[in-house]
């Protein structure tokens, strides 16, 4: 087997449990979405062939961590373009370095999932044209404890007028922790919010990507080691009561 094709260890790309949102992390990013180019990206799929209408990404999994989610859906949902947005640099590169050699052991699988560094908080509207993603993911974020780092948590009013404005229709946004106060603090945010209806536990339990969403994270598989708790909220993004068109 070639260097390229042997899976990294992450043993050498650990890294700080957590990264300041705040920060100046001199990202680089797209002024608008239609001048990003997805070529390094999706291979297979950009450029578009002669007569071939452009893929885009769908699904985003933000804060993706090690990948984890990306890699165990890329087989099930073969025909959507997936995409992981992690801060960190050393996961990152990590996770790029495991799709590459996942797409060298396994000739035809992979080629729709993807990761780049960026700040999710900052600059998602730089990347996705209103109503592009048909899902997003938020799973087990960092749960910032102390009540002055609040405003630093993954969901929250101001971000999820951003989410849903990247979101599509019918669109689904999926969240679980291990932290009680957390789930209990995204729930009541985005039961406030008018532009999401929460998922019937039935519903999420028919839903193919639940089954991902609670076993496929390294932070999910340490939980179900320490037999700990999962809380899952998922939420349908629905039509504006006041727009009219």
């Amino acid at each position: 087997m070639t260097e390229e094709a042997k899976l990294p260890q992450k043993r050498y790309y650990r890294q700080r449990a957590h990264a300041n949102p705040f920060s100046d992390h001199q990202l680089d990013y797209p002024v608008k979405p239609e001048d990003m180019d997805w070529t390094k990206h999706y291979p297979e799929y950009y450029p578009a062939k002669d007569g071939q209408v452009q893929k885009k990404v769908e699904f985003a999994d933000i804060g993706c961590g090690y990948g984890g989610l990306l890699i165990s859906m890329a087989k099930s949902f073969p025909d959507n373009l997936m995409l992981g947005m992690e801060i960190r640099t050393k996961v990152e590169d990590y996770v790029y370095e495991r799709i590459k050699a996942l797409r060298i052991q396994e000739p035809g699988h992979y080629q729709n999932v993807s990761i780049m560094r960026m700040n999710a908080m900052k600059f998602l509207p730089n990347f996705f044209e209103k109503g592009q993603l048909t899902k997003m993911f938020f799973l087990f974020p960092d749960p910032h404890f102390k009540q002055r780092k609040h405003k630093a948590r993954i969901i929250s009013p101001t971000l999820l007028a951003e989410y849903a404005y990247a979101l599509s229709i019918g669109g689904i946004l999926y969240t679980i922790t291990d932290v009680k106060d957390l789930h209990e603090w995204m729930v009541k945010h985005l039961d406030d919010h008018p532009l999401f209806e929460r998922l019937s536990d039935e519903e999420c339990e028919k839903d193919p990507a639940v089954p991902h969403v609670r076993e496929a994270t390294e932070e999910g598989k340490k939980v179900a080691r320490n037999q700990g708790d999962k809380y899952l909220a998922c939420y349908r993004r629905i039509e504006d009561p006041y727009y009219k068109q």
